[in-house]
């Protein structure tokens, strides 16, 4: 299987399923003589990890981070950085019954036709499992971010359904289970989740990611422009559907007089283009957002075929996330880490020191 790597510079490589022994990770790229410690990963893996609330998946994994390179005394070294992550809570006989059939909405049916072999035991590969070890990488990626070049990276949940999250602070956003920016939104979040889980239905989601004090100049033009390679790796997450940079699908109803933004002698004077220019960042907060399709593992019959095309009905019981996008904060977060921090290297290594 190839595609399991992203970046040019700053490289993250994963492997590993979903009910396998361990995930792991290896970064490559990452400068000499950056602080790192386990608490740094192991923060951003606790707001991501599973079992952590009543909201999302039962399953429980403490998700504790093991370093196996590239760290000395606290100090990166310059050197390819190894991660690995143990899986503690697998119940693979809770997928006994999905051997032979495929569940509509994953990739059961796409990888067996590829491959012509699947790990049916929660999806393998394709889990959303997976993006445990993007955020421990992205976990890094921030911190050098931050440290280094004062970039704040951070997201928050937009909307679940047909509740629209309107932004009140960042201090909210970590006060609350759903990654909620706005207080008055918290009881209405709790009533739908319960109300799906009762049903046995799911529901979708958008997260807003808003990167802070970014430079002039990341992203480079044509193929690699800087908010194609966001839309990459954003759209390399589980169930995302959509990625807008800016101002987005909107712009489809605006005119021309409106979506530009105008300038003056101190900068931009709006921000519809999320900060990104021809592919090139333009000092303005980089805004993107993901719409994320409600899970497809639900506790509702569905038609499907076996493996030997054999026509049947499933109803997928088992330990699944109402909302998706809950959780995908911090995952959203640590791929747009990712691709900054490559891009931070890249300007770096043609253009030389980067001025903020």
């Amino acid at each position: 299987m190839a595609g399991n790597t992203i970046g040019k510079i700053f490289r993250v490589h994963t492997f590993g399923e979903s009910h396998g022994l361990k995930l792991g990770c290896i970064i490559d790229g990452m400068p000499p003589g950056i602080k790192i410690n386990h608490q740094d990963i192991q923060n951003e893996l606790n707001r991501r990890k599973p079992g952590s609330s009543p909201y999302t998946t039962p399953r429980r994994e403490p998700d504790k981070i093991e370093i196996l390179s590239g760290i000395f005394d606290g100090i990166t070294t310059g050197t390819s950085i190894g991660l690995t992550i143990k899986n503690t809570d697998q119940r693979s006989q809770d997928y006994n019954n999905l051997k032979n059939v495929f569940r509509p909405g994953h990739a059961d049916y796409t990888y067996q036709m590829k491959y012509g072999i699947r790990d049916y035991r929660g999806g393998g590969r394709s889990s959303a499992r997976e993006t445990v070890m993007r955020v421990a990488a992205g976990a890094i990626a921030k911190k050098y971010l931050k440290d280094i070049h004062k970039i704040k990276i951070r997201g928050y949940l937009s909307q679940l359904g047909s509740i629209v999250c309107q932004f009140q602070s960042w201090t909210q956003v970590n006060k609350n289970p759903f990654f909620c920016p706005n207080e008055n939104d918290i009881d209405k979040l709790k009533k739908k989740i319960k109300y799906l889980k009762k049903t046995g239905n799911s529901i979708g989601s958008s997260i807003t990611v808003i990167a802070e004090n970014i430079p002039i100049g990341l992203g480079e033009p044509v193929f690699d422009r800087l908010d194609a390679d966001l839309a990459h790796s954003l759209m390399s997450i589980n169930a995302v559907k959509g990625v807008e940079i800016g101002d987005g699908f909107a712009v489809i109803q605006q005119l021309g007089s409106m979506s530009r933004d105008a300038m003056d002698v101190n900068g931009f004077k709006s921000n519809h283009a999320g900060g990104i220019l021809g592919g090139i960042s333009n000092g303005e907060n980089i805004i993107t957002r993901i719409a994320i399709k409600p899970t497809s593992s639900i506790n509702i019959p569905i038609n499907t075929i076996t493996n030997d095309k054999k026509e049947t009905i499933i109803q997928v019981k088992g330990r699944h996330d109402p909302c998706i996008g809950i959780r995908a904060v911090p995952i959203a977060e640590a791929m747009v880490s990712i691709t900054l921090m490559d891009h931070v290297l890249r300007f770096q290594a043609q253009c030389g020191k980067i001025k903020i």
